[in-house]
């Protein structure tokens, strides 16, 4: 509990230092002021989900999650993406798994853009200690209108991994990976994202990522969601784990 409660405070504490260097960065308007925008260049969610069963068996299930952007509507997009998942059953741990991702994005064309981001991994059943990557790359708007969005990009970068009980180690790696949003309704929106890391010294050392869901609005600042969440991470034969790991998702989430 103690190591959940200490990756909810990581969380907050990114986000939040996200979202005040971003907004150090705006610029004042000048004057005469022109009319306020409909909306600020700072959005985005944070949710929590709990799921308990309590009886023969007592099971707990985590979820925290953050997904922000800042856009002050010029050719530079910040984003960043959590999640961390913890669950439980019997007082020992059966997931214990923190993602992170953030990402700078700027527009060459209305339609292409270049990126540089960095991605960190820890997953204790993976027995991943940690999984730096930090990539530049480009991407493609393959669809972009008020009602869906579809983007797809690739690049290049390196990644510093430690596994448990082994030295650390350093590896190039191409990256790949897709997203897409799409408005059912004013009030429903399904989400797919996907990623994939290859290690160019042995491409079957890999982690894929992939979550699909759909959320619906319960106020103008709420949202229910249900996510179906996937990591596959494809290691060296000699370790004997399994490759595959899915989660069920479903998280009240707030939106600023």
């Amino acid at each position: 509990m103690r190591t959940m409660i200490a990756r909810g405070m990581v969380i907050g504490a990114v986000a939040a230092g996200f979202a005040s260097g971003a907004a150090a960065q705006t610029p004042a308007a000048p004057c005469p002021c022109p009319p306020a925008a409909p909306a600020g260049p700072w959005t985005g969610s944070a949710g929590f989900g709990l799921a308990l069963n309590r009886g023969n068996t007592d099971t707990t299930n985590v979820n925290l999650t953050v997904d922000t952007t800042y856009d002050p509507k010029t050719n530079n997009v910040w984003k960043l993406q959590a999640l961390y998942l913890r669950g439980e059953t019997g007082g020992a741990a059966t997931v214990d798994r923190f993602l992170l991702q953030t990402r700078y994005e700027r527009s060459l064309t209305t339609r292409t853009y270049a990126f540089a981001q960095l991605q960190f991994l820890e997953d204790k059943f993976k027995e991943i200690d940690y999984l730096w990557a930090p990539s530049i790359g480009a991407g493609y708007k393959l669809i972009d209108t008020a009602v869906t969005k579809l983007s797809a990009d690739a690049g290049i970068g390196v990644k510093r991994q430690k596994d448990t009980g082994t030295s650390a180690a350093t590896s190039p790696v191409v990256t790949a990976g897709d997203k897409l949003e799409h408005k059912l309704t004013d009030t429903a929106t399904v989400t797919q994202a996907f990623t994939a890391l290859w290690n160019v010294k042995d491409f079957g050392d890999a982690v894929y990522t992939f979550g699909a869901g759909i959320a619906a609005t319960i106020t103008a600042h709420t949202q229910l969601k249900v996510e179906l969440q996937d990591t596959y991470a494809k290691r060296p034969a000699w370790m004997l784990l399994d490759a595959n790991d899915v989660a069920l998702l479903t998280t009240v989430v707030y939106k600023f």
